[in-house]
Formats: structure tokens, C-alpha cells, sequence
């Protein structure tokens, strides 16, 4: 009886202690940095890591257009999708996967923004 109250005891006190508002701090950081749902950075990573299910490059570029335009979160949402691979003298991008090597982080983005936006609508499931 003893071993099943102190098994409660632990349990109970666990489940409060990962309901409080602050997180737990080592010094003057958190111990876990939990980012909630709907914030810009979320929205910044795939959703596929979200979900758990793999998804097409195309839904995920098309996810990105989601952030505001023009921003460097934006950006960074599409550089997560494809990782940029900087030349210096880039041809011109015939699909969204040449838009990694433009340099200039406008020209990358205005890139990536166009090929986004004409790729047909897919079903996010």
C-alpha cells in the first residue's frame, strides 16, 4: 500500500509540476525551450516535423508562404526545405531547387517566392 501512495505521490506531483507556466531554469535559462504553437518560428519549421509524416518539398515551400512576405523568417523557412549552396555566378533558376544558389538572400528569397506561389495548391494531408 505504501509503494502504490508513493508511486501516486510522484506521479501527482510530476503531472503539476509539468502544468506550471514557467518552465524549469538551470541559472537563468530554461531547462527546456518549448516553442508553442502558431508563433513565427513554428510556422518557420516544416510542418512534415510537426506531423510526423513525411510531406512533399512542395507543400512544405507552399507552408512557408504562410510567414509574412519579405521577412527573414521566411527565408529561413525556405532554406530549411532546401539548404542554400552559394555560387558565385548563379544561371538562372529553371525550378525551385536552383534558387539555393543565388548568394544575395533577395534574390534567394524573391526566387524561391516565385516557384512557391505557382506551384498548384496540394492537399496538406
Amino acid at each position: 500500500m505504501r509503494m502504490i501512495l508513493a508511486v501516486a505521490a510522484v506521479l501527482y506531483s510530476a503531472s503539476a509540476f509539468a502544468q506550471t507556466e514557467k518552465p524549469p531554469m538551470v541559472g537563468d535559462k530554461p531547462l527546456v525551450q518549448v516553442k508553442p504553437k502558431g508563433t513565427k518560428e513554428a510556422a518557420a519549421k516544416p510542418a512534415a516535423a510537426a506531423k510526423g509524416k513525411p510531406q512533399s518539398v512542395a507543400v512544405r515551400l507552399q507552408a512557408c508562404l504562410e510567414i509574412d512576405d519579405g521577412t527573414k523568417d521566411r527565408l529561413n523557412c525556405y532554406d530549411a526545405v532546401i539548404p542554400p549552396a552559394p555560387k558565385p555566378k548563379p544561371a538562372k533558376a529553371k525550378g525551385y531547387a536552383d534558387c539555393r544558389f543565388f548568394k544575395e538572400e533577395d534574390e534567394r528569397l524573391s526566387c524561391f517566392n516565385g516557384f512557391a506561389e505557382s506551384i498548384p495548391k496540394l492537399p496538406k494531408n
